[in-house]
């Protein structure tokens, strides 16, 4: 098993999601900075930092459970994104490079998962 979490491509795609999102929520009105702007961050940010968490603990058990957190949060942040693309100010916007790379995320996660399952 990969010990550093920098060479998983999990963590890697998990990190251009989450400067792609920060790039799409700089053009979100000023208004919304301290909801949903904030919100979508945190949900983003929570993504690698729980895979890379999860990875120093050691244990494909304790791997697992903070993927499972990771994918969570994913979820999360696909609502907040579908309730950006439902508010007037923010649906005309592009989404197709953060919903690409959120769902390539969770579909990885997903099979990280799985893999693990058989082993914990």
């Amino acid at each position: 098993m990969i010990r550093n979490y920098k060479n998983l491509e999990v963590w890697k795609k998990s990190m251009d999601l989450t400067v792609a999102i920060y790039s799409l929520t700089d053009i979100y009105p000023k208004e919304e900075i301290y909801g949903l702007t904030s919100q979508i961050r945190r949900a983003a940010v929570s993504i690698p930092s729980n895979i890379a968490e999860g990875k120093l603990r050691g244990t494909d058990s304790e791997f697992k459970r903070y993927l499972f957190i990771s994918f969570a949060s994913g979820g999360e942040l696909e609502t907040q994104l579908e309730i950006s693309k439902r508010l007037p100010k923010t649906n005309e916007l592009d989404y197709s490079r953060v919903d690409s790379l959120l769902e390539e995320v969770m579909k990885m996660l997903n099979s990280l998962i799985s893999k693990l399952g058989a082993s914990s």
